[in-house]
């Protein structure tokens, strides 16, 4: 899986929510092609996937505390901070922001490891359509992809629930957190923030 990153191409894995499409974000043409694959309008942000939280401090700007993003990550969450300039400008060009996410998924924390430089995470699914929780809901997409990663099917395939993916969360401004996505675990993550270490909800 590392050496078709590697090679620039774009693999499907399991991850801790649903599947996703992943290439590495230095890479502009995988990034490009990442974008046709989905049939994603270029203004909707990519996230990264990392291996471990201490090499978010090289991509991200960080304003809270070190154990709250540990409190978080790894798990279905992602976090969005303001970008450092170490990430590749053509990834999300038109935000100074980038969301994170660490799966609490050995294999995808594993490959992470293995590539140089961050993950670019989507769901594997055409935008705006249902995400994926086996790889056989995704076959449309399997010719343009380099490999596919079969972990089975993740959680429970009858349920909306487990096709929410993960809860996005803007912690860019000192003090506030906004919700962007509910996701799937967005009690815990509320109660995280404001319990332990009293953030106050931004106001729309």
């Amino acid at each position: 899986a590392a050496g078709a990153l590697q090679a620039g191409g774009l693999v499907a894995l399991p991850t801790d929510t649903v599947y996703g499409v992943a290439c590495l974000a230095q890479d502009s043409g995988a990034v490009r092609s990442i974008y046709s694959l989905k049939g994603r309008n270029g203004e909707k942000p990519l996230a990264i996937c990392l291996g471990d939280v201490d090499r978010l401090y090289r991509y991200c700007q960080v304003n809270v505390p070190d154990e709250l993003l540990r409190d978080l990550l790894p798990g279905p969450v992602t976090l969005v901070l303001k970008r450092s300039e170490e990430l590749n400008k053509d990834l999300n060009p038109f935000t100074s922001l980038v969301g994170v996410r660490i799966p609490n998924h050995p294999f995808v924390r594993e490959l992470a490891r293995a590539c140089s430089g961050p993950l670019a995470l989507t769901s594997a699914n055409i935008s705006c359509q249902a995400s994926t929780l086996t790889v056989s809901e995704f076959q449309d997409l399997w010719p343009q992809l380099s490999l596919i990663i079969d972990g089975g099917p993740i959680g429970d395939v009858q349920s909306p629930e487990c096709r929410l993916g993960s809860t996005v969360v803007d912690l860019s401004v000192s003090g506030k957190f906004t919700i962007i996505r509910p996701g799937c675990a967005l009690t815990s993550t509320v109660e995280i923030l404001k319990q332990k270490y009293g953030l106050v909800p931004e106001s729309a």
